[in-house]
């Protein structure tokens, strides 16, 4: 999954500062097709799979039949359409739908919480913020919007794109290495058009090597119950990212002007070193575990400030982008029943509440721009739907942000 690259840049084109949305899938104009060289290339990459300690009957079973899913080759190229400022980009990820939803995961889910806790020493609300960041608390997983058969993809990445090809090659063997063991049928096997799948949004790598057989039945999933889902991640999380049993991840903090230099991200000092520098919790509460060594950063000039530690590049591993980072970990802190930050983003504006959504989603359709239902979730439907309004109606920026300004200007519009 990250190695040798990060699979949240091949799957949402997230990238440094993580500002990319995810896209649907493409529709296809044609259904896929093997042509005749990339047959020819099935039958020359059946000696890597071999060597590699795939079954020849495997194998023939299945790529003998697949068919390249080539519109993955326009997915890895297209360019986002929507952009984001980062307080946008965090207020969408940390939406009123994700904290209520993550709150009752955490109730129904709360023994296999405490256990994963326990065996990995991975924070509840760490697991939950990721959970709700990578799938939406497994509500997208299969669905055929963003979802696809990952093998028919794997397999036209490593034919024909030459980028990374190496990489390509790797993951669709292990996904072979998997159906090989018996873990998943191929029609199992749905994700991204880069291959990532589950709850947690696994590449066959992280399955094969960090998959844990967390509910002891027999087999090693992504799917389905989020067992071996969570319990899996958290071991990635404490194995590759050296996440810090009994550490927080950081803390908003006060930033004095005459310290904004030091805001770099890489500068290190206990909690108490940066405390006697005038460094204090924006809460105003002390700091717990005063000798934990932690960075001060500044992500955004005039923006709120933090100390950060470990745990806070323990979950970058999962993904190198510190929006995406910030972002999971403020979500898990909401889940837990903290507030929103002291200092806003310059120009942010507070989440919008989940029936605030709603309401923009229900005038947005009254207006004729469908939204594909009124769930305060703001999918690529409703961005698409708040952007064609905002360009008919003349607003600038015109970004598709669900926010409180669009909401103003469709009440106005009333």
């Amino acid at each position: 999954m990250r190695f040798p690259i990060d699979r949240r840049t091949l799957m949402l084109g997230l990238g440094a500062g993580g500002m990319a949305l995810a896209q649907p899938a493409l529709a296809r104009s044609e259904p896929p097709v093997r042509s005749e060289s990339f047959t020819r290339w099935v039958a020359a990459f059946k000696s890597r799979a071999i060597a590699r300690g795939i079954s020849e009957k495997t194998y023939d079973r299945v790529m003998d039949s697949v068919k390249p899913d080539t519109s993955v080759y326009a997915l890895q190229r297209s360019q986002p359409e929507f952009t984001e400022q980062m307080w946008q980009y965090i207020n969408r990820r940390c939406s009123d739908w994700r904290v209520i939803t993550g709150k009752e995961r955490a109730r129904d889910y709360a023994d296999l919480l405490h256990r994963i806790e326990r065996d990995y020493g991975v924070s509840r609300y760490t697991m939950l913020g990721l959970w709700g960041m990578e799938s939406s608390f497994g509500d997208v997983i299969d669905n055929p919007k963003y979802m696809r058969p990952v093998i028919p993809a794997l397999a036209a990445l490593a034919y024909g794109e030459p980028r990374r090809r190496r990489y390509w090659e790797q993951e669709l063997l292990n996904a072979l290495v998997i159906v090989d063991r018996g873990w998943a049928d191929p029609s199992q096997m749905i994700g991204s058009w880069a291959g990532a799948m589950g709850h947690t949004q696994w590449m066959p790598e992280v399955w094969l090597h960090m998959g844990v057989d967390y509910d002891h039945d027999g087999r090693i999933t992504p799917f389905g119950k989020p067992d071996d889902s969570l319990a899996g991640t958290a071991r990635y999380l404490a194995d590759r990212g050296q996440y810090r049993r009994g550490e927080t991840w950081g803390y908003e903090v006060n930033l004095p002007a005459s310290h904004i230099r030091l805001a770099d991200n890489r500068s290190k000092r206990s909690y108490a070193k940066w405390h006697a520098l005038g460094i204090t919790r924006a809460d105003g509460k002390p700091f717990p575990r005063p000798d934990d060594i932690v960075r001060l950063w500044q992500p955004v000039r005039g923006g709120p400030a933090f100390l950060i530690g470990q745990n806070f590049f323990a979950v970058r591993s999962y993904n190198p982008s510190s929006s995406y980072t910030l972002a999971l970990l403020h979500l898990g802190d909401l889940i837990a029943g903290g507030g929103h930050w002291v200092h806003e983003f310059p120009g942010g504006e507070r989440p919008p509440t989940l029936a605030e959504v709603k309401e923009i989603q229900r005038r947005l359709n009254d207006k004729g721009f469908k939204t594909d239902g009124i769930d305060g979730r703001t999918g690529s439907d409703t961005l698409k739907a708040i952007l064609a309004y905002e360009k008919k109606v003349g607003m600038q920026p015109a970004d598709g942000y669900a926010g409180l300004k669009v909401l103003a200007r469709l009440r106005q519009g009333a």
